[in-house]
């Protein structure tokens, strides 16, 4: 497999640039790191500080807005991947935001990616599976994507991502369903998360919203799916539902308890790598 790069650019002038190169390493880590544990994906992920993408090079746009009813996902007119993140300074929300697409970018890079399993249902206030059968798109982190289920890198919080184990038809003891394991089994979604397949029964789309862990999931319909791709199609039916999707994630921020811990940690950090620099000689 040949290998994917993705370039992470600040169009709106008012990121930090050593924020900026923090976080294109803390990607780079976790798609080198984490994601092939589980993904049959080899990537890196670089900073590009100027407003040139290389050739080959998948860009990642920090923007300042986007259209309503716009997710982040996008193909280009070569059907080429690419995404944009709403990025606001002092809003540490953006890294899981831009850490969820990378990752669902390099899993399904044309955004059309289908997964036969085991349907599922509500049934009281609880998920469980049902009699039939879904093809589910697989979104790799939306089942698990609000910041309640993030992790740290390099003190950088990034997202959670399931595992194809997500799509077994049983739990299996040992076996991890999300790298951090808050999955904690096949066809779990987690408060905030949402799941979406193709009903074969009726051929449309049907989605599992968890909006509020204080009230039961809902399956709604989506109809006949349009556009460029099944994933950008599904981000223009998210908007203001209250899941916590990336342009949630950017506009209201990580939770304050959140930021604090990964804050402190990015600090602690600095403060060691500042040390360090000061062993070696200057000339």
């Amino acid at each position: 497999m040949s290998l994917i790069q993705v370039g992470l650019m600040d169009k709106t002038g008012q990121v930090d640039t050593e924020l900026l190169q923090m976080v294109a390493a803390a990607l780079n880590v976790q798609v080198t790191r984490d994601l092939p544990q589980f993904w049959n994906v080899q990537a890196t992920v670089i900073p590009l500080h100027t407003k040139k993408v290389p050739s080959g090079v998948w860009p990642v746009f920090l923007v300042k807005s986007l259209p309503a009813g716009e997710g982040g996902f996008h193909l280009d007119k070569h059907n080429q991947p690419f995404a944009e993140v709403i990025a606001t300074p002092g809003n540490d929300g953006w890294t899981v935001a831009a850490s969820h697409e990378v990752i669902e970018m390099l899993v399904d890079p044309t955004g059309n990616r289908l997964q036969s399993s085991i349907s599922i249902e509500v049934v009281g206030q609880k998920i469980q599976d049902g009699d039939g059968q879904f093809e589910y798109l697989v979104e790799a982190c939306d089942p698990c994507e609000a910041d309640d289920f993030a992790y740290g890198i390099q003190g950088i919080a990034v997202s959670d991502f399931l595992t194809p184990h997500f799509y077994d038809p049983v739990v299996t003891p040992g076996t991890r369903y999300s790298f951090t394991g808050a999955l904690t089994g096949p066809h779990q979604v987690l408060p905030g998360g949402y799941i979406s397949w193709i009903n074969p029964d009726s051929e449309e789309w049907q989605q599992l919203r968890f909006i509020d862990p204080s009230e039961p999931p809902q399956i709604v319909d989506l109809g006949p799916a349009t556009g460029k791709s099944l994933r950008e199609w599904v981000h223009t039916k998210n908007r203001n539902v209250g899941l916590k999707t990336t342009r949630y994630l950017s506009e209201k921020g990580l939770k304050p308890h959140i930021v604090a811990r990964i804050k402190k940690h990015r600090e602690h950090l600095a403060r060691i790598a500042e040390k360090r620099a000061a062993l070696y000689p200057s000339r």
